[in-house]
């Protein structure tokens, strides 16, 4: 077997993808009035489309899950209409792209809540982290507990914003669990102290996840339907005491559901791969499925999980950034662009979608 194996197609749930390249989320804070994406999105979506995948950035399912300033939503028509943009110029190219499912919980200010009112969250325990707002890095807003009752309101939210991207013409969804926001918020103690069915035990805390997979999946389906997991990355300041035995039932359980995909970001995000012990192949084993493999991945590395059996798809983040032909430059051995910092949040075509591609085309 050689690197490419990574080249050539994979099926995902009905469908088939080009390559076994992944397009992580990536928040560029890009969206405008009425957080809705415009034409500078689908021109930057269309330009990485050469991934087998594109997951997008992380889109709010509701005002109240909205974390960081000018993030894209998918709660009312405007942001449906804006999106329909974006899949069909993402289609138009031949690609294929899922709309990542995203509540922030504590990991937000309460400029960005409605009528500023706190963020909510699994318990009142504030985020050592920052966010994005007022074009400055601030100190996330001390949250409030949701009240029992609020609960089944998220899981609405989640459903309907499901249904919505579908309507906006996106293969499919992934529901965002990972990096410290609001799902893994209720799956670790760290950020979980609630004593009702939504707390305590592994089962408990488990619970949200679950039941929001469930809807998405009455939604969709479960072919069009993908859930994102980091059990051990520290991102917005989470943390757990056990999270092998947490995320080993949490995939257990996905797994009979029959989703499309688990998206695993292995280690820290965005850092080190051995941030805490893991074992990765343990939930590789609980899953049936396609298991996308995430951080810190490059050719080599990418292969040699591949041929081991140990990963199905790879998803890279910032090198898509400086790169909107990465897949074709990581066929050809060809060298990478360099990422400008200075314009990764907010901003215009500045450092989105004015990086080069290659000079000549690569040949099959």
């Amino acid at each position: 077997m050689t690197s490419k194996t990574l080249f050539g197609p994979s099926v995902l749930g009905s469908l088939t993808l080009s390559n076994r390249i992944v397009m992580a989320p990536l928040t560029r804070n890009r969206a405008g009035a009425g957080f809705m994406p415009g034409d500078l999105i689908a021109e930057y979506y269309a330009q990485r489309a050469s991934a087998g995948l594109i997951i997008s950035e992380a889109t709010q399912i509701s005002q109240q899950g909205q974390g960081y300033q000018d993030t894209p939503g998918i709660y009312t028509e405007a942001q449906i209409d804006g999106w329909r943009k974006v899949t069909d110029a993402v289609h138009a190219k031949g690609g294929h792209i899922f709309l990542q499912l995203w509540h922030v919980g504590r990991v937000s200010h309460v400029d960005l809540q409605p009528d500023g009112q706190p963020p909510v969250a699994p318990s009142a325990i504030r985020a050592e982290t920052k966010t994005f707002v007022n074009n400055a890095f601030v100190d996330v807003s001390a949250p409030r507990a949701l009240e029992p009752g609020e609960i089944p309101g998220i899981i609405k939210d989640f459903r309907g914003a499901a249904a919505n991207a579908i309507a906006a013409g996106f293969d499919g969804v992934e529901v965002h669990g990972a990096n410290g926001y609001l799902l893994d918020q209720f799956a670790r103690d760290g950020s979980n102290t609630r004593v009702d069915a939504y707390g305590g035990s592994i089962e408990n805390r488990a619970r949200l996840t679950l039941e929001v997979t469930a809807a998405v999946i009455e939604e969709v389906g479960a072919q069009r339907t993908g859930v994102r997991i980091s059990p051990v990355s520290p991102a917005n300041g989470i943390s757990a005491t056990d999270p092998q035995a947490q995320f080993n039932y949490i995939v257990e359980q996905l797994d009979e559901m029959g989703i499309a995909y688990l998206h695993v970001v292995e280690g820290a995000t965005g850092g080190a791969r051995d941030v805490a012990p893991f074992d990765y192949e343990a939930l590789r084993r609980r899953f049936k499925n396609t298991y996308i493999a995430n951080n810190g991945y490059d050719l080599e590395l990418a292969t040699a999980r591949l041929e081991q059996g140990l990963a199905d798809l790879f998803a890279f983040g910032r090198p898509f950034i400086a790169n909107p032909d990465f897949v074709e430059r990581l066929k050809a051995g060809a060298p990478l662009a360099n990422l400008d910092m200075a314009t990764l949040y907010g901003g215009g075509a500045a450092g989105y979608t004015d990086y080069p591609t290659m000079a000549a085309p690569v040949d099959a």
